[in-house]
């Protein structure tokens, strides 16, 4: 759902049906983008002349989609999905400037006469969560993700021909290896909040502001330069229910590599581009919520004025962490940011202000205004995970630690990275996977928990794609290995 900023108010601009077919004609849009999302979390399109939509489209949907051409959906015998657009994700791309284009996000569903939801829709599957939500006797959930990426100058891979060489090679006049941008270049790790020249991206992420805000309806608050070198961004977004959050991730990874690409720029949400620095998070904030009161705040604790509700949902993230990682750390990439040494969350616990673990309670203490904002803050998912999966899996892993009344355990303020492994055994600190292949092995274990959202088949899909893709790396030499074992 789009929302406008009105003198510091934040009104949302729900659509109805009629009103896009009419906003069409007044908005003079020639060409309309249906778009959708893959598997693997990639944004999917089709375009069709705007004059052909029709008020019943959005009850009957439109026969767009061959369902055995995306990757991970259907087989070639069952392959016709329909594409049912939702009204009230519309919004104008500003970039395509020719022609006069809108787009709609759309659900998926079979293409029998029953029109019923395609099972591996993620969007689908996250209005199944916000559902189970309701039906478990909460009005609503609220996530804020904290998207973080990266923008260089140019990005060049070969890998097509493995038996020659591979390599790969990124251009940022932000970089300390830059001869372009001497004496203003940024040292690795040292990237965080510099001002300009240093920081070189503030027009860019002005210009996307600009657009999720105008164009695309995405609130967003503040931008910043991230901590690693070589345009690392982050841009903050409004926080939103559970679908709309998920759509405002997709739209904003669209108009950010969009206006990136308007820069001669390229953008990617790739979790770990850059050796030896910083990678890439999608920290995810959530909130149970009904009648208007915040279910995880309770001014009587002591600690960090959390409820039970918001420990048991905690607990419930932190018995099946090891399974959440193959969903919001997809990613072979994923795994070599989640290593110690370099802010991402390694190990298995929770604390106040403690960036070493993956659950943080971000800080608002006492009195504050903010206090009944309290939100679980989960830091181990990373921009290259699909949304609609993620927000739906942690909701079930949360909701399960409520069911089952999972205790979230002792806080750990100390540094965890700082710790002998003696001590993190004592204090019964585990670590997540350490590889793609560990994680999905994980989730093929411990997947019952996500069985009242997800179906067997979106699961074994799943894991099925992360086991081909942890193959494709692990067959391919890497170039590192040369220089350390060439000579033995």
């Amino acid at each position: 759902m789009p929302y406008r900023l009105d003198d510091g108010k934040i009104e949302p601009l729900s659509f109805t049906a009629d009103e896009i077919v009419q906003k069409l004609k007044d908005d003079r849009i020639k060409f309309l983008d249906l778009q959708f999302t893959g598997l693997t979390g990639r944004f999917h399109h089709t375009t069709m002349t705007a004059k052909m939509l029709h008020r019943e489209d959005f009850e009957e949907g439109l026969p767009k989609l061959d369902g055995s051409s995306i990757r991970g959906f259907t087989e070639i015998h069952e392959s016709d999905l329909i594409l049912k657009p939702d009204p009230s994700t519309y919004a104008t791309i500003p970039w395509i400037e020719k022609d006069t284009t809108a787009r709609l996000i759309c659900d998926i569903v079979t293409g029998g006469s029953e029109r019923n939801p395609f099972p591996r829709d993620p969007r689908g599957i996250a209005t199944k969560a916000a559902n189970y939500v309701q039906e478990m006797g909460y009005e609503t959930s609220f996530w804020g993700p904290e998207v973080e990426f990266f923008v260089f100058d140019k990005l060049e891979a070969n890998t097509m021909t493995p038996y020659h060489g591979q390599s790969y090679r990124i251009t940022s006049k932000e970089a300390p290896w830059s001869t372009e941008g001497v004496g203003y270049s940024l040292r690795l790790k040292e990237g965080y909040l510099p001002s300009a020249p240093g920081d070189t991206l503030m027009d860019y992420r002005n210009e996307c502001v600009d657009v999720l805000g105008n164009d695309f309806g995405i609130i967003c608050d503040t931008h910043h330069h991230e901590v690693a070198t070589a345009g690392q961004c982050e841009i903050d977004i409004r926080y939103d229910t559970l679908v709309n959050a998920a759509d405002s991730v997709q739209s904003y990874k669209y108009v950010v590599k969009n206006i990136a690409k308007k820069y001669e720029m390229v953008a990617t949400m790739m979790p770990k581009p850059i050796a030896l620095d910083n990678g890439s998070g999608m920290h995810v904030n959530v909130s149970l919520w009904d009648k208007e009161k915040n279910l995880f705040f309770d001014e009587t604790d002591d600690y960090a004025e959390i409820s039970e509700t918001a420990r048991y949902f905690g607990g419930g993230i932190i018995e099946h962490a090891n399974a959440l990682a193959a969903i919001v750390a997809p990613t072979t990439n994923s795994y070599r940011r989640l290593v110690p040494g370099y802010e991402a969350p390694v190990y298995v616990a929770w604390s106040k202000g403690n960036r070493s673990a993956i659950i943080r309670i971000p800080a608002h203490y006492k009195g504050s205004k903010f206090a009944p904002m309290k939100r679980i803050e989960f830091r181990a998912p990373d921009p290259s995970c699909n949304p609609y999966f993620a927000f739906s899996a942690i909701v079930a892993a949360g909701i399960d630690g409520i069911i089952k009344k999972k205790p979230l355990g002792d806080a750990i303020d100390e540094d965890i990275f700082k710790m002998s492994p003696h001590r993190r055994r004592q204090l019964g600190v585990k670590q997540l996977p350490a590889s793609l292949r560990e994680a999905y092995e994980a989730l093929e274990c411990d997947r019952n928990f996500l069985k009242q959202i997800f179906d067997d088949d979106a699961i074994d899909s799943i894991i099925e794609h992360e086991l081909r893709e942890f193959n494709e790396v692990a067959i391919r030499p890497h170039p590192h290995e040369f220089s350390m074992y060439a000579d033995v």
